[in-house]
């Protein structure tokens, strides 16, 4: 968990100043992006300073009291996942995580879904990277809305911060919602953000047995994308044997394979998103009668 490797001590930064402006329904209501948050919400402190209204009992063992330290760190997470999580679904849009080592090609599979998606459903993009702009600028190259948020010393994104992101873009109703979380397989998969699935991204170019190594985040997911597979000619790695590791770990994991270069594969994938967001949509709908 973070409280060990010490990435409390960072501190989220939304790139960009101000919020989006109000935005317009289909039945003609208008959105103005609250996201419900009490009055401390615009700080955008890194969700691990909950640690510090934990105040441990003297008889406390060190073991406990980090227990208790992480406890109260998820259950403050997970107020505003849930809450991230109501707006989208209220809105029909379709949220998904995206989770990996870094250099796996997160971004450029995103560059790729977003220039095929084009005239299919609207997208936008919540980069998250430790420092520079560099993903958000290759995102938006392609005309899609995007919105970065550089986490500092923060190895992963938190509900809170994402919140707030989403209140600087003007996404519109049954949108598709990319959240590309910091290269991490780690603490991630402790981390709900509202999405609607967890998807993580496995590249040839890593070691096959990745899902035994960090059997959370291949637990937490519901799609696993193997990437880069143009290179299995030139790189050993078992397909196979990987698939079988991660539903080992995930009986229920959905498992795609692609090339973000070559194209190979990118119609599952799309038609995955395709389907997903168009029940999402239809979700919408049904609730509001």
């Amino acid at each position: 968990m973070c409280t060990d490797c010490g990435c409390g001590a960072g501190e989220a930064k939304i790139e960009g100043d101000g919020h989006a402006p109000p935005h317009r329904h289909a039945d003609g209501t208008v959105h103005s992006h609250a996201h419900g948050h009490d009055e401390h919400s615009h700080e955008h402190v890194h969700a691990h300073i909950g640690a510090s209204l934990v105040r441990p009992h003297i008889s406390e063992t060190p073991a406990r009291r980090m227990l208790r330290v992480e406890e109260d760190i998820l259950s403050k997470n997970n107020v505003y996942a849930d809450a991230n999580r109501r707006l989208w679904a209220e809105r029909g849009i379709f949220a998904v995580n995206l989770v990996s080592s870094p250099g796996a090609g997160k971004t450029t599979l995103l560059v790729r879904s977003i220039e095929k998606l084009k005239g299919r459903l609207p997208v936008a993009v919540i980069e998250g990277d430790q420092q520079t702009s560099n993903d958000a600028e290759r995102i938006r190259a392609t005309g899609a809305m995007a919105i970065q948020i550089n986490t500092g010393k923060g190895c992963h994104l938190e509900a809170h911060t994402v919140g707030h992101a989403f209140e600087h873009i003007d996404v519109p109703d049954g949108a598709l919602l990319f959240i590309e979380n910091v290269g991490n397989l780690i603490c991630p998969a402790e981390f709900d953000l509202g999405e609607a699935h967890k998807v993580v991204i496995l590249s040839v170019t890593e070691g096959e047995d990745k899902p035994l190594k960090y059997p959370n985040i291949f637990a937490a997911a519901d799609v696993m994308v193997l990437t880069k597979i143009d290179l299995l000619p030139y790189v050993q790695f078992d397909v196979a044997r990987c698939v079988e590791y991660a539903r080992r770990v995930n009986s229920k994991i959905e498992v795609l394979q692609l090339s973000s270069t070559s194209g190979a594969g990118m119609d599952s994938w799309l038609d995955w998103l395709d389907r997903s967001a168009s029940a999402t949509r239809a979700g919408c709908r049904t609730e509001m009668g």
